[in-house]
């Protein structure tokens, strides 16, 4: 069934692709961002949504000229896809990217709730897991990350990230909302796998990623099955693909090379770090792109 949808950052890396894929399925988006977005039949709303002026209004109007001629006013908004942020750190001033993530994602949670949304699904991130953006080495407490792990982050993105989950859940608490929160992995564009060969060639290259990522057209299916389905009220989700970046199975890899992290539980053969068993158990994601379909010579090495 076709959605309306406000998109937050479709502009962006992941954005672009969840947009576009969401396009696809027959949706009808409008995308709030501070650049234009280059997709036939989405407008682009420019809106600073660190003011919740801003962001009510936002949520509230038509999504362009066509909403006119109805002559009853904007239509009602069926879910709210929140990603628009900074996007990592060192863009702007450690306060700066705390402030701007924070703040904007509590405007855009509240004025959701606010206006009667019902289904408002946010960017949390791997960074989460505390080793991404940490000062120095920093070894993970588990393999397999999941959604139970202790999150720790010491940076100020990955400190926003954990903040707005937390905004997120009291949230659905106070008002009964669905919001889910994706615990979004390194984003891939399909010509980002021309760097997977150095990935290989360099393990260690990869241990702040936790071995894992997201192709950002996978991602677009995973945001597409959020908002089909309801009343799971808030929830966290790994948005990750299936399989470790590595030709070696999971467990024999990771003892190699993350010696000091316990395996807590049995990994199947190449499973990802950062497990996506929820996503494919609860919502019932299906890889289309993983990353050995495009990556010359990436073969999975026995037992």
């Amino acid at each position: 069934m076709s959605k309306r949808i406000v998109f937050t950052g479709g502009s962006g890396k992941a954005g672009r692709h969840a947009v576009a894929y969401l396009k696809a399925q027959r949706h009808t988006v409008l995308n709030v961002d501070l650049k234009p977005l280059d997709i036939e039949g989405v407008n682009t709303l420019t809106a600073d949504l660190t003011d919740s002026g801003q962001v009510f209004n936002a949520l509230s109007m038509h999504f362009g000229f066509e909403g006119f001629e109805t002559g009853k006013g904007p239509a009602p908004v069926d879910a709210v896809v929140h990603f628009a942020a900074i996007p990592r750190v060192l863009l702007q001033p450690d306060n700066e990217t705390f402030k701007a993530n924070v703040t904007s994602t509590y405007n855009v949670i509240e004025a959701a709730t606010k206006l009667g949304i019902r289904k408002i699904i946010i960017a949390s991130s791997e960074t989460t897991y505390g080793v991404c953006f940490a000062e120095g080495d920093k070894d993970y407490k588990q393999f397999p990350l999941d959604e139970d792990y202790d999150i720790d982050p010491m940076d100020s993105y990955g400190l926003s990230k954990l903040v707005n989950e937390k905004t997120g859940r009291a949230f659905a608490e106070r008002t009964g909302a669905d919001i889910y929160a994706l615990r979004i992995g390194n984003v891939i564009e399909p010509e980002d796998y021309a760097r997977f060969p150095a990935f290989l060639a360099d393990p260690l290259s990869r241990k702040r990623n936790a071995w894992s990522y997201i192709d950002a057209r996978d991602l677009g299916q995973i945001v597409n099955l959020c908002i089909a389905k309801d009343g799971l009220g808030f929830q966290l989700f790994n948005a990750v693909n299936d399989e470790i970046t590595a030709n070696e199975p999971s467990a024999e890899f990771l003892a190699k090379w993350a010696p000091n992290t316990p395996i807590t539980q049995p990994m199947d053969g190449f499973e990802a770090p950062i497990s996506n068993a929820k996503i494919r158990k609860v919502l019932g994601f299906k890889e289309q792109h993983n990353w050995r379909q495009y990556v010359p010579g990436a073969e999975r090495q026995a037992h």
